[in-house]
């Protein structure tokens, strides 16, 4: 069957005669954004085609300028942006270029946003609060936003914010690809390995990581724990047999660390033979890079892994710190976006290839 989305429509007037021909994969146009230049160069590689370029013009008061160096008029494009410190620029330059890219009369702006600013301020904690996340969801879609794709988004249901499609990408399976590398480098008792959420509400995000690793780790631990103010944890108990067992602790982000960190500590005093951090978002700010060394020289945590969904300066990187890709995910579901392909399937194709893996590993120990 013909899909006619991604075929031209040619008539010739003479012969009245309609035939398709398929879209080249060089139309898919990508426009990677200060903050995610690095990401984009890896996705445009993947999918072999040629980074478009936005230029950014800073005047003396601090204003943004963007001006698209390529057409777009009537095409489909997805601009890569994050929003990651400094937040507020990041954030503005992004929906000055999607007013730019609707001003210029692209058919269909996709904006994609491996890290979301302001994702954690989904509700009113306390009275005379903002919600700014609907508040940035509101502007995202008055710039002129069709769609927007989101890795690992803080809280699902805030995808309800917005009135335009929005699909919050997983960086399960890069993680478990990455933690099923560990187990197997390191020569690991698979069935000594254990997965662990550093609270409740991260239960789904671990649950995602075990269909992938599933015959590699044994179980789910939880560590209850408690807020009395932001970036900071008390935490009350931990939730599982984690004796002499390899911690794997999976969170979406790393911030201060200071609740990561709280969270190792709480499994090594209860027994746990070693600690790996999965953080989905290196944030590190403030004295997080300081206290992942101090976690790492104590030997509390053996290593810890995040994406590359923010570009981490050199500053901030430390000993023990490992960074892995998301970009194979994005290519991979920006083609599947662009033949209309379900992105279900693709997940379950991540899967199957995951646990093949894993089988096959398995079955050459015995």
């Amino acid at each position: 069957m013909i899909n006619i989305t991604f075929f031209r429509l040619y008539l010739y007037y003479g012969k009245r005669e309609f035939f398709y021909m398929p879209r080249e994969q060089n139309e898919i146009n990508i426009f990677g954004l200060s903050a995610s230049q690095k990401l984009t160069d890896e996705i445009c590689k993947i999918l072999g085609i040629t980074q478009k370029i936005a230029k950014k013009i800073v005047f003396a008061d601090g204003e943004i300028l963007m001006q698209a160096e390529d057409t777009v008029r009537g095409k489909e494009i997805y601009v890569i942006q994050s929003t990651s410190q400094p937040v507020n620029e990041n954030l503005m330059e992004l929906l000055i270029a999607v007013d730019m890219f609707k001003r210029a009369s692209a058919q269909k702006i996709n904006v994609v946003i491996p890290y979301f600013g302001y994702a954690r301020q989904d509700r009113k904690a306390k009275g005379r609060q903002p919600i700014t996340a609907k508040l940035v969801a509101n502007l995202i879609e008055k710039a002129g936003a069709d769609r927007v794709i989101i890795v690992d988004l803080h809280s699902a249901q805030s995808m309800g914010f917005f009135d335009i499609p929005v699909d919050n990408f997983h960086s399960a399976q890069t993680m478990a690809n990455e933690i099923i590398n560990t187990i197997i480098d390191n020569n690991l008792d698979h069935n000594k390995c254990i997965l662990v959420s550093p609270d409740h509400g991260g239960l789904t995000r671990v649950h995602e990581v075990a269909k992938y690793t599933a015959g590699l780790t044994n179980g789910i631990a939880v560590i209850a724990k408690r807020r009395p103010e932001p970036n900071k944890a008390n935490v009350e108990f931990v939730l599982g047999d984690i004796q002499d067992r390899v911690c794997f602790i999976v969170d979406d982000m790393i911030d201060t660390g200071g609740t990561i960190i709280a969270a190792a500590n709480a499994l090594k005093e209860n027994g746990a033979k070693e600690v790996y951090i999965f953080g989905g978002h290196g944030l590190f700010n403030g004295e997080g890079p300081s206290k992942m060394t101090t976690a790492i020289q104590n030997k509390i945590v053996k290593e810890i892994v995040v994406t590359n969904t923010i570009e981490i300066p050199e500053a901030k990187k430390f000993k023990g710190l490992k960074i892995i890709s998301v970009a194979n995910l994005l290519a991979t579901m920006i083609k599947a976006s662009v033949q209309n392909d379900s992105l279900s399937d693709v997940y379950g194709e991540f899967q199957a290839q995951t646990l093949c893996r894993i089988k096959k590993f398995l079955g050459d120990k015995k």
